[in-house]
């Protein structure tokens, strides 16, 4: 391993860093390697910060009971940062792309070109379900690669049915793989880790925070050249992930529901500000071919 990609995985790892903070370090020339070399004092004529915030970095990255974590952990996952090449380049592009990605299962899944994110409620209605079927099982079986985030109903649906359909899923997660979250269903966590891909931006130990989840919309979004929107409240995290996706310049669908159900209210509220309404699945079929 060179020693930018180590210095990188060493600070992503260190809780005193901050991902603004690091993308900071990275611009600074010689930086990262010569970090194995830096002072706490030294930390602090390069970056700026105070002596406290440095010397609690430098104190971090010197601790060998921390390196031989970060070794337990190289064995166990796989670790991609934004200097090497399996680096997804739909994901490098957009405006905040994470510095580092951990990942469990198949890593290959992120070369595969036809990527589609769906996202939706936790509390879905009857007719979500039957609806998805009949809309993701053909993309599946016509080699789309199904994005989402492992969250509770419609987000497990999705992963589930392109596992149903001998396809591919990717679940991006707001936590390290030692604090998998929500923990309802840790067969499919393990099936995704094992067979298909699980990726976080948050080291292994890290436990999920609420400011993780929508940090981790803007993965979902960027991996695909598009979202689907299956049934979204008015507030809700999923029309997060539609203003991320619009940042990011992907095309946005949204399936519509049955009038007065809450759940209907924000596909229908997106499809009203120019959302593409999906009908069947040759509405995202020929959007994708249209801007391929």
């Amino acid at each position: 391993m060179n020693l930018q990609k180590e210095a990188l995985i060493t600070l992503h790892d260190c809780p005193y860093v901050t991902r603004s903070m690091l993308k900071r370090m990275m611009k600074i020339e010689g930086l990262l390697t010569s970090l194995p070399s830096l002072t706490p004092a030294k930390i602090t004529k390069e970056t700026a910060l105070p002596l406290e915030r440095s010397a609690a970095i430098f104190k971090y990255i010197e601790n060998p009971n921390i390196m031989k974590k970060l070794d337990i952990n190289r064995s166990q996952y796989k670790f991609i940062t934004l200097f090497d090449k399996e680096y997804p380049a739909i994901l490098r592009n957009i405006p905040d792309p994470p510095l580092v990605l951990y990942a469990s299962g198949r890593t290959d899944h992120l070369q595969i070109p036809l990527n589609l994110s769906v996202v939706g409620t936790r509390t879905p209605s009857q007719y979500a379900y039957p609806s998805m079927r009949k809309i993701i099982d053909p993309l599946v079986q016509s080699k789309f690669n199904i994005v989402s985030g492992m969250a509770m109903g419609i987000d497990q649906f999705a992963h589930k049915i392109a596992i149903m359909n001998k396809g591919t899923t990717i679940a991006v997660i707001g936590s390290g793989f030692h604090h998998l979250y929500p923990r309802n269903d840790m067969k499919l966590f393990d099936k995704i880790a094992s067979e298909q891909l699980l990726l976080s931006e948050y080291p292994p130990d890290r436990p999920a925070r609420k400011h993780h989840f929508p940090e981790r919309n803007r993965i979902i979004s960027g991996l695909s050249e598009a979202v689907l929107v299956i049934e979204a409240r008015l507030k809700s995290g999923s029309l997060i992930t539609v203003d991320q996706a619009l940042e990011q310049g992907k095309d946005v669908y949204a399936l519509p529901g049955p009038i007065g159900s809450p759940t209907s209210e924000g596909c229908h509220q997106i499809i009203k500000q120019g959302a593409q309404l999906v009908h069947s699945c040759a509405d995202i079929i020929k959007g994708y071919c249209e801007k391929n």
